[in-house]
């Protein structure tokens, strides 16, 4: 996937995901212990779709994959489908999304499989509710993603 990539369009990631999180809401008026306890029970009212990729980056990073991810045009034009991440497996690819909620729409994963149905070895999507496995997508939960 080197020869392929394009060094015009990168996403940046903080390897250390508790720094991150203090930084994203360094201006908010709420302590540190608050933060952090309502992002542990589920209950901080904000998209987490950015902190839950940091985290996938962080430990594919750390378990010895090179972070790669794919964006293309939607069909209007309007939009950019965009996977998170690609796992390079031989002559095929495998293809990670990361949702943080709203798991059972992933528009983005089934227009990358469409498009590259013979290259595509597994399909996942790493989320934070359980195991399971439903058609030809295996759903991870986040604390999973190290096995990949």
């Amino acid at each position: 996937m080197a020869l392929h990539q394009d060094p015009q369009r990168f996403k940046m990631f903080v390897g250390d995901t508790g720094l991150f999180v203090t930084l994203a809401f360094w201006d908010m008026e709420i302590t540190d212990n608050i933060i952090y306890s309502k992002l542990l029970s589920d209950k901080l009212s904000t998209d987490l779709g950015y902190v839950y990729e940091n985290l996938v980056a962080q430990v594919l990073k750390s378990t010895g994959h090179e972070l790669y991810y794919y964006t293309f045009p939607t069909e209007n034009g309007k939009h950019n489908y965009e996977i998170d991440f690609l796992i390079a497996d031989g002559d095929n690819v495998s293809p990670i999304e990361v949702k943080s909620s709203g798991y059972k729409t992933h528009a983005s994963l089934d227009a990358f499989c469409k498009k590259y149905s013979s290259r595509i070895k597994n399909k996942y999507l790493i989320y934070t509710k359980d195991l399971q496995k439903n058609g030809d997508i295996l759903y991870l939960p986040v604390y999973m993603t190290m096995f990949l």
